[in-house]
């Protein structure tokens, strides 16, 4: 058999081997952060966050047609569209292996008739192994099987790197073919397509650019290869400055010009943009053929077809016109689809040059004008204002900053915990470069690296590598049960670093066109992004490319480590099968180490939370959420499976901007529009963005719904200035505020619960703090004072408490989900009882016991990440709190039934017991089940006590939520133990308590 068969043939085994392992380890459904919105958005093509990924989302959509009306295949499907681009990353990075192995080996003599030789049998079959070793080996690395089994745009985006990579060695085989340049084109439109998904792959071309310059240079120099890496960084800017943004802001700017100027209708300028746009090019092919210049008639054709690619972002206005359920940023028209393209809602970093993080603002000025469509001309609507700083205030490279919000206090020390700044004072250059180092390279970059290629030590967020030598003395229960901790014994490391000095010793040239790619995907995007020392989640998904690059040299490794072995195995067959075995033993081990917390082929726990949380909340309802996994999974169940449909799910940051309220001034599937009465104008961008307080003397409560009748008049009675001559803008004269309340209205409604109707209020009175009312409150403000308890009004109880803006007492706890009511919930007894909302029993307990589904929580092979055990620990304190509710009111039995339902779908074994398992305590024991309450006290207690004792020692500042929420537990034990009058566990919590938080 050829080389040639033998190549494709294993490819493709290698291919199905990727394949069967991403579609066995599915997801089987959405999962957390964006895959939910994603799944929906590709299921009925809508409009995500931006920039958007309308290539993904259009795949995603073919892909959905197949479920064939069974809604429940369609995440199946969508997520299938992730496990088969990454199989495919996996076969084109064989070939690009297989490649570079065979030019390592100088195998490509011609021979008498001018034919390339295939290598012989012992060559053939070690460059398979290296092919081989190195593709499965991102196979099973860590970062990237992450992305292979979600509905994510990295698994495609990494395959868009693989395939530009192993064309562009294509084009390198033939360059001396007449059509050769076929490829280039090909090129050109993969890059225009990934466009479409996520502009990581743009970071390829000055690898491809060597590629081009090697095999076209007579004679390669330092000036010729600092000049094609200059001209290939040019074209990366010229990408995503000239064409993403550039091309849509010329266009905009057209528009706006010729409608404004000439009195044309709407997209007139858009269409003499586009038609002088074609001309030019039309223009520029027929200068190239003038003058016979083959080169600029290829650039001309790789530019078409980079266009043809990016053409996939004309579906975003498009479908945006439509005005869809998920429509974000409403990008319809020209202009708010540059917006949308630039990510502006989203702010911008400091990258070269910028304010430090204490840089104090002295003036603010106008920057790019809002247009907004009126009558027949555009408007300006508002300017983004810009942030002036004095001159001394700004550095190069500002690492450290603080951007809008200023240096925060928690900011501030989120710093400190990397380099030791000094409150007020300007960092210094070394400071900003430790920073650099130490937490944007090392922490950020440096621990993902070594994830993928040494080991891992756990899920929890900030975990470390784990190394060799790593043992499991003093390890806390928690960390050493950890699914998540892999030791892969750096055999992959080792093994990827013979072959990169395998290759720079016999293949210079590529062994800089890959460490070009390992460069730019990984070091650079860690200086682009400029990451604050917060992240909500890990981020090690954004350098696959890197880890990408890394895995051709583990593969180079075989051959080089079979280089190595030559003096001592003489006889090449034996050396080749061996040096086969040994790396094999790398792909091996990490597969085995890492298939238990990659398995999500039986958790379905993201959606069920979403469907128990729409369940939670009555007909018609309205559900202020947060963001992310608090709404995506929320959208997923509506779009996809049409769950609750009636229910208006509000994202709480959203309603800070007016597209978005607009949008929930519509009617969505069974859902009616919200009930605002401030006009469109009042909650328009640049008006209203936040209301100072400034306080009145005389004035000492306001009436909610007079307060917004003076809102929507835009009432002098609140306007105030600041600066002379400045603009005005309402405030809010005092924090006290109240709303009559009909109660003979509301009792005819029968929303109040017949146990709850001595608290019915007839005034409802709140404090909603000093803090500026930002357009979301004034939003929510509106909703309540305009609503009349017509329409059930709910916070996510995963809401941030500050959203609540002092309403706490009028909140009733169903289920998930907090109700606003008239009804002001009694002040508990003594102050460690306080908690959100007052427990409806028997709505929340129909909800928990009847309504929710709790798929595989008791199933303790179902792996569940640190976000999963985070997110269902709610499940545990509502549990909690319906018992003690039962309790408190004399029904026993039905706190025992509470308590052993929980205790049944979400045992330890499934899911660890967490810092609310403490609250089952005192009411396990006072339904009798005493043996099982010890045995919670005591687990919680033993690992409690081992966490603390190991975070002492490993970082405490840097694993500060791992600290807090074990300090909490240990708060909720003291409190479990002195309700049960377990005196020798309140000593001992006492003393523990007393060691690690001691009194000031």
């Amino acid at each position: 058999m050829r080389y040639k068969h033998i190549n494709n043939l294993l490819g493709w085994l290698v291919f199905l081997l990727a394949l069967g392992t991403y579609l066995l380890t599915l997801e089987p459904t959405a999962s957390f952060w964006d895959c939910g919105e994603f799944t929906a958005s590709a299921h009925h093509l809508l409009v995500p966050h931006p920039p958007g990924a309308p290539t993904f989302l259009l795949l995603g959509r073919l892909a959905s047609l197949l479920s064939f009306g069974h809604v429940t295949y369609i995440p199946i499907l969508i997520n299938g569209v992730s496990a088969l681009a990454s199989a495919f990353t996996v076969l084109f990075l064989f070939w690009i292996i297989t490649m570079l192995g065979r030019k390592l080996l100088q195998l490509q003599v011609i021979d008498n008739q001018g034919f390339v030789k295939d290598p012989d049998f012992g060559q053939t079959a070690l460059i398979q192994a290296a092919g081989a070793v190195g593709a499965l080996a991102f196979t099973f690395s860590d970062s990237f099987w992450f992305n292979a089994v979600e509905a994510e745009v990295y698994a495609m985006s990494t395959l868009f790197t693989a395939f530009v990579v192993w064309a562009m060695l294509k084009w390198d085989r033939r360059a001396d073919e007449a059509d050769s340049d076929k490829w280039l084109i090909l090129i050109a439109y993969a890059v225009g397509l990934s466009i479409g998904v996520h502009l990581l792959n743009l970071l390829a071309i000055p690898a491809l650019g060597f590629v081009y310059y090697f095999r076209r240079a007579k004679k390669p120099s330092t000036r010729g290869g600092l000049l094609t890496l200059g001209l290939s960084c040019a074209v990366v800017l010229a990408i995503l400055v000239g064409v993403i943004p550039g091309l849509p802001t010329l266009a905009g700017a057209f528009e706006v010009y010729v409608v404004n100027n000439f009195g044309l209708p709407f997209n007139s300028g858009l269409l003499c943009f586009l038609v002088l746009f074609v001309g030019l090019i039309g223009w520029g092919f027929r200068y190239s053929f003038r003058r016979g210049s083959h080169v600029l008639n290829t650039a001309m054709l790789c530019f078409v077809f980079v266009l043809i690619g990016y053409s996939s972002y004309l579906i975003v206005p498009i479908r945006s016109s439509y005005n869809p359920t998920i429509d974000e940023n409403k990008p319809g028209d020209v202009l708010s689809f540059v917006s949308y393209l630039k990510r502006e809602q989203y702010g911008n970093r400091p990258l070269l040059y910028g304010p430090h993080l204490f840089a104090q603002p002295i003036d603010q000025q106008e920057g790019a004008p809002h247009y907004i469509r009126q009558g027949n001309r555009y408007v300006v609507s508002d300017h983004r204002q810009e942030l002036v700083y004095p001159e001394q205030d700004n550095m190069l490279l500002p690492r450290i900053y603080g951007g809008p919000a200023g240096a925060t206090p928690d900011l501030v020390r989120e710093y400190q915990k990397w380099v030791g700044i000094q409150e007020g004072g300007k960092p210094t250059m070394a400071q900003n470069l430790g920073f650099l180092l130490n937490y944007q390279i090392l922490h950020m970059y440096g621990r993902y690296f070594l994830w993928n290629f040494v080991g891992r030590e756990s899920d929890v967020q900030q975990a470390s590598a784990l190394w060799p030598t790593a043992t499991q003395h003093g390890l806390p229960q928690s960390l050493a049960d950890n699914k998540a901790r892999n030791n892969f014994f750096a055999l992959p490391l080792l093994l990827g670093l013979a072959g990169l000095f395998f290759q720079i010793r016999y293949d210079k040239r590529n062994a800089l066109v890959v460490s070009m790619l390992f460069v730019l995907t990984g070091l650079a995007i860690v200086f682009y992004l400029n990451q604050p020392p917060v992240e909500p989640r890990e981020r090690d998904y954004t350098f696959a490319g890197s880890t990408f690059a890394f895995a051709i040299w583990i593969g180079l490794g075989v051959i080089g480590l079979a280089e190595m072995l030559r003096a001592v195995v003489k006889a090449e067959r034996v050396r080749v099968a061996l040096v086969t075995m040994l790396g094999l033993v790398v792909p091996t081990v990490m597969a085995t180490q890492g298939w238990d917390d990659h398995d999500r082929s039986g958790r379905y726990a993201s959606v069920d939370w979403a469907k128990n949380m729409l369940n939670s909340v009555a007909p018609n309802a309205i559900l202020i959420t947060e963001a992310d996994n608090d709404t995506f999974p929320l959208w997923y169940a509506q779009e996809v499976e049409g769950v609750r449909r009636d229910v208006r799910v509000a994202v709480v940051s959203y309603l800070n901007t007016d597209w978005y309220l607009n949008q929930m001034k519509r009617r969505s599937y069974a859902s009616q529009p919200l009930p605002l009465s401030i006009k469109s104008a009042q909650y328009q961008q640049g008006t209203n963005d936040y209301l100072p307080y400034v306080p009145n003397a005389e004035v000492k409560e306001v009436n909610l719904k007079e307060f917004i009748q003076l809102v929507d008049q835009n009432s002098p009675l609140l306007q105030v200035s600041y600066g002379d001559g400045g603009p005005a803008m309402l405030s809010f004269p005092t924090t006290k505020f109240y709303l009559p309340v009909d109660t003979a209205a509301v009792q005819r409604l029968g929303i109040v619960p017949a146990e709850r109707r001595a608290h019915l209020a007839s005034r409802m009175q709140w404090d909603v703090g000093k803090g500026a009312l930002e357009k979301k409150s004034l939003a929510i403000l509106d909703l309540l004072a305009t609503n009349n308890w017509q329409r059930p009004v709910y916070f996510s109880s995963s809401l941030h408490q500050e959203e609540y803006r002092g309403l706490e007492p009028y909140l009733q706890m169903e289920g998930l989900a907090y109700r606003v009511l008239p009804c002001r919930t009694p002040e508990p007894k003594s102050q460690a009882a306080i908690e959100v909302g007052y427990v409806a029993k028997d709505i929340t307990y129909d909800s928990l016991m009847r309504k929710f589904t709790y798929r595989n929580l008791n199933n303790p092979h179902v792996y569940y990440d640190e976000t999963q055990r985070r997110t269902l620990a709610e499940y545990r304190d509502k549990f909690a709190r319906l018992a003690t509710a039962y309790l408190a009111s004399g029904e026993k039995a039905k706190a025992k039934e509470v308590l052993d339902k929980c205790l049944t779908v979400m045992p330890d074994a499934a899911l660890p017991y967490d810092y609310y398992s403490a609250n089952l305590v005192a009411p396990l024991v006072q339904v009798g089940e005493q043996a099982r309450a010890a045995e919670i006290m005591d687990t919680l207690t033993s690992r409690t006590e081992q966490n603390l004792a190991y975070y002492r020692t490993h970082d405490a500042a840097i694993f500060e939520r791992e600290v807090t929420a074990n300090l909490i537990t240990l708060r909720n034990l003291y409190q479990a133990a002195a309700d049960t009058g377990n005196q020798a566990q309140v000593a001992r919590l006492g003393q523990l308590a007393e060691q690690y938080f001691p009194r000031q």
